[in-house]
């Protein structure tokens, strides 16, 4: 990977910026409503946060501060009933025009269909790594815990503490890696209908607005710094590795709930799959 001074700078810059250890426990003081004209509320005293989608606008709000490796964990309740065409989003991108990002992406269904989870993971404004997945449970119905675990070593995503992805840091063997780029968190609840709900085919009932989904419980463990460098060995987070039992819990969701995965995809990297896949 090639550092521009630019690049430089600008990661210096954020380090003095993010030198904290941040333990989100109000929403008031974590994060910015962005958008939505009155679409996104904070409740309950800064510890709920609504977001709304109607056919005018979806809405959307992101964290103050930005960081560079963290354990980030949001509790969401999903749109209910009938939300084809929605997404609803919990995702970590920098700001940069080469960004990199970590996407969870929550796609609406028919009444009675699962929810698919779709992740992706950017580096240098490179995608093309969706894993989905149907979720085991209604998440509609009570508030779910989903985290991303990014680390020097992997971005891990977990659903309720069980991990369902594992994109490892192979940077020595030539694969990208989002290691030097500050991520800020974001949600947002916007109209996909052009693609979300099986391909797009099903689009959104206007009727059944507003769609609302709720977030609780944002909570960010991130490194302490000094001399400028992130501390992080000391953080159980930092050496969380996907093993033994961990391994076996992420298997059977991938065996059993995993829609589609893009190291499976020959028909689309007619050239050959990303590298990543053949170290798997």
């Amino acid at each position: 990977m090639e550092f521009s001074i630019g690049a430089f700078v600008l990661y210096i810059v954020s380090v003095f910026s993010l030198i904290c250890f941040t333990h989100g426990d109000n929403f008031y003081k974590d994060v910015d409503i962005t958008w939505g004209d009155g679409r996104g509320k904070i409740l309950e005293n800064g510890n709920l946060i609504s977001l709304s989608l109607d056919s005018s606008s979806g809405s959307g709000f992101k964290s103050k501060r930005e960081y560079l490796f963290a354990k980030v964990d949001m509790q969401i309740k999903l749109v209910p009933g009938n939300s084809a065409g929605t997404v609803t989003t919990f995702y970590l991108r920098s700001m940069q025009p080469k960004h990199d990002e970590i996407d969870l992406e929550f796609l609406g269904n028919v009444s009675g269909s699962p929810y698919t989870l779709h992740t992706n993971v950017f580096t240098q404004a490179v995608g093309n790594r969706e894993m989905q997945f149907n979720l085991w449970f209604d998440p509609t119905r009570n508030f779910h815990n989903y985290t991303i675990l990014w680390s020097a070593h992997h971005v891990i995503i977990l659903v309720d503490g069980i991990p369902i992805r594992d994109f490892k840091n192979n940077e020595k063997k030539g694969v990208l890696f989002p290691t030097f780029q500050p991520l800020r968190m974001y949600a947002s609840l916007w109209n996909g209908d052009s693609w979300a709900t099986q391909g797009g085919r099903v689009k959104t009932d206007w009727s059944k607005a507003p769609f609302v989904a709720m977030y609780r419980n944002y909570k960010v463990d991130t490194c302490n710094w000094s001399g400028g460098k992130p501390n992080c060995h000391k953080k159980p987070w930092w050496s969380y590795e996907v093993t033994g039992n961990r391994y076996k819990q992420m298997r059977w969701v991938q065996r059993k709930f995993m829609i589609y995965n893009y190291c499976d995809d020959v028909k689309r990297f007619p050239q050959g799959l990303p590298l990543e896949c053949k170290l798997r």
